[in-house]
């Protein structure tokens, strides 16, 4: 029978609450595997800032790595982003997804010429990030775009039916974890690394 080193577990990283409010902490946990290496991102989140949903999404297909999404609970608006750059998407029957339009909101006094800039930039960042949403679930604009407008919630059963995920049942979850393979720090083991027991 294989023995692992310590450190040999699949890095797990809770993407759990507002995205903006935890941005520096997930940046940190996703630069802590290796590029190309595998971890598994466990959603229950609200969402946040769009920019941190694209930051987050960036560094995940930038640095290659192989992640497997899994919701736990809510993965709503820009929390999206990060869960379908994974890899690999699992939902429960549980699970709920809030697909809308993005959402504008400012604490900030701004003058009108800023106000109407900002107008400008927001819109032209909903629409290609609702394109990007569809082209990284790997399905149409239409199909998403029906989703987001007027805005939807999305349960883990229409969400893989729709094919954007697997949908697993309680009751094959800790199956489904198994067949997950550990490798250090999420790179592929090598027949080196892998010792007999003794």
């Amino acid at each position: 029978m294989p023995q692992h080193d310590a450190d040999d577990r699949l890095p797990e990283i809770a993407l759990v609450g507002d995205l903006t409010d935890n941005e520096a902490e997930l940046t940190e946990r996703l630069l802590d595997v290796e590029p190309g290496g595998e971890c598994i991102i466990y959603f229950d989140s609200p969402g946040g800032s769009p920019y941190c949903a694209m930051s987050l999404m960036t560094l995940i297909r930038l640095r290659g790595l192989r992640a497997t999404g899994i919701v736990t609970g809510e993965c709503s608006s820009a929390a999206l982003w990060p869960f379908a750059a994974c890899q690999r998407r699992l939902v429960t029957p549980c699970s709920v997804m809030l697909f809308h339009p993005m959402r504008w909101q400012s604490e900030e006094n701004v003058g009108l010429a800023e106000a109407a800039e900002w107008a400008r930039h927001f819109g032209s960042l909903e629409k290609e990030m609702d394109a990007l949403l569809a082209d990284l679930f790997g399905a149409s604009f239409e199909s998403v775009d029906n989703w987001i407008n007027p805005g939807r919630y999305v349960s883990g059963p229409e969400l893989a039916k729709a094919g954007l995920a697997e949908l697993v049942s309680f009751d094959q979850l800790s199956t489904v974890m198994a067949s997950i393979r550990p490798s250090a720090n999420g790179k592929p083991r090598s027949r080196q690394a892998v010792r007999s027991a003794d």
